[in-house]
């Protein structure tokens, strides 16, 4: 029974904190509530009015009923940010089912799954129609969830710093900017509003450069940045970045791309001052070479098969797909079928590596880390040097990132279980595609775009692929973005409390 209580008052204190992180959700969508009423699209404010009640209701329900002063446990936080990302999404996709664009509720629930994680596969019906308001969310809920979901309601809504704490590394993170977590997450959200303006305001002029019209040229300059900053893929049009035919978007698309690849916490120590870090940072020498092996193999490939033999193709389509996978974005100039039928097998496993790596820890991107994988590389060569040196010899070796970080057995142990981890997702949804019939490496290539939150696509997601595998990337674009800890945690909790213990 003393068992049953304290299951019992873990709800509780769970139910509470994540009435805060809802009120937050419905709070959001008054941006295309408000977009929709200034352009007299009224059936759409309904939608976002339901949307926003709903989300209140829950919320301000969960705060009433369950109030609380206590703090989150580890546990306790760690479960609250798993069931977050899930109901967040349920919430999200009230007013794109009822926006009629999609085929049932399933589907907008992928939509704004795929928007929360910043992964951009989308089951979206007649994208070039849909409405002002409903395409601003989906950029939207990319942007809260690129920063993170729980960074801003630790922003605005949430204070006590332990519990901050534990609801911040739930998410993905394990950094801190600032000493105070709270203060970190202000940071985020701050340095991300900043580059807002900055960067839509180019794409704005870019757009009007290109002859859009102003108020075209100001929204999609809005939605392209928080989609790329935020590494999400979302575009307002659906031959995404391929329906502008300028390469000067695609030049700034690329740097906002980087931009929202790199750790927040290498954007502050750049903003105070400290570009030596750009030099020094593991992160960025292991994403640079990453990216320099893979695009001269991928040249290489491209000349001699005949794909692209002009160095515009190779770097306005090699380059560009790879840049977008590799900062987990997924913004295209090629079409689907292009990188299925044309590419070959060749380019696209070099794409699933692109994608499966990602970029920066405590970044807006996925996949498995840069960070990790400069540990997991020093920490091989250091094995290999005890190998060649006596047994007396003493090595130390020291990895830079923000400082000089001594490289411990369980740095490099962390590092390892989550690759595998990330590693066994990408191979689980190819296997489920494979036993749909999808042939194996196209699988492969759409699970890595899930699980890494890329949105890269060569073909198979689309409204008519099997519930199975919506539900299996679902998943993955839940799983692979809270990298796994929050929901073995979940599962356990589940388990032990079904289990009365």
């Amino acid at each position: 029974m003393l068992l049953l209580k304290s299951r019992l008052q873990d709800l509780k204190i769970i139910s509470y904190y994540l009435g805060k992180i809802f009120i937050a959700v419905g709070v959001c969508m008054l941006a295309p509530m408000a977009l929709s009423f200034f352009l007299a699209e009224y059936s759409v404010v309904y939608d976002f009015v339901i949307g926003f009640s709903l989300s209140l209701l829950l919320g301000y329900s969960l705060l009433t009923l369950c109030k609380t002063e206590e703090d989150l446990t580890w546990t306790q936080g760690m479960v609250t940010v798993a069931l977050t990302w899930l109901i967040a999404a349920l919430l999200g996709a009230v007013p794109l089912f009822l926006s009629g664009h999609y085929r049932c509720f399933l589907d907008a629930y992928f939509e704004a799954m795929s928007g929360f994680s910043t992964t951009g596969l989308s089951l979206i019906q007649d994208l070039d129609h849909l409405s002002f308001g409903h395409n601003l969310w989906r950029h939207l809920m990319m942007f809260m969830g690129g920063q993170g979901i729980v960074v801003f309601a630790l922003s605005f809504f949430v204070s006590g710093a332990s519990g901050a704490f534990r609801l911040y590394v739930g998410e993905g993170r394990d950094e801190r900017v600032l000493p105070n977590v709270i203060s970190t997450a202000r940071f985020i959200w701050g340095l991300s509003l900043l580059y807002f303006i900055i960067g839509s305001l180019v794409l704005t002029l870019i757009g009007l450069k290109n002859g859009l019209p102003l108020g075209i040229s100001i929204f999609d300059g809005v939605c392209l940045f928080m989609a790329a900053f935020d590494t999400g893929g979302f575009t307002p049009h659906s031959q995404s970045i391929l329906f502008y035919h300028s390469r000067a978007f695609e030049a700034a698309t690329v740097i906002i791309m980087v931009l929202g690849a790199l750790n927040f916490k290498l954007h502050y120590e750049l903003w105070m001052g400290n570009r030596q870090e750009l030099k020094k940072n593991i992160e960025v020498i292991a994403f640079s070479l990453s990216v320099l092996l893979i695009f001269t193999l991928l040249s290489i490939y491209f000349v001699m098969s005949g794909t692209y033999l002009h160095k515009g193709g190779l770097f306005f389509k090699g380059f560009y797909q790879l840049i977008s996978a590799h900062t987990g974005t997924g913004y295209q100039t090629v079409y689907n079928g292009q990188i299925a039928n044309e590419w070959g097998d060749f380019a696209l496993i070099m794409m699933i590596i692109a994608m499966g790596l990602g970029g920066g820890i405590c970044s807006t991107t996925g996949g498995i880390k840069m960070l990790r994988l400069g540990v997991i590389w020093s920490g091989l060569s250091l094995d290999i040097n005890k190998l060649l040196l006596p047994e007396s010899s003493v090595l130390v070796k020291k990895i830079h990132h923000i400082k000089e970080i001594v490289l411990e057995p369980k740095l490099v142990q962390s590092s390892f279980i989550i690759t595998f981890c990330f590693l066994i997702l990408y191979v689980f949804g190819a296997l489920v595609g494979a036993f749909l019939g999808y042939p194996f490496l196209p699988a492969l290539f759409e699970s890595t775009s899930a699980a890494a939150n890329v949105g890269l696509s060569c073909g198979i997601t689309c409204a008519d692929m099997p519930v199975l595998l919506k539900l299996t990337y679902i998943f993955q674009m839940w799983a692979g973005r809270l990298e796994f800890i929050s929901i073995f945690i979940l599962a356990g909790f589940t388990v032990a409390f079904i289990k009365g213990k």
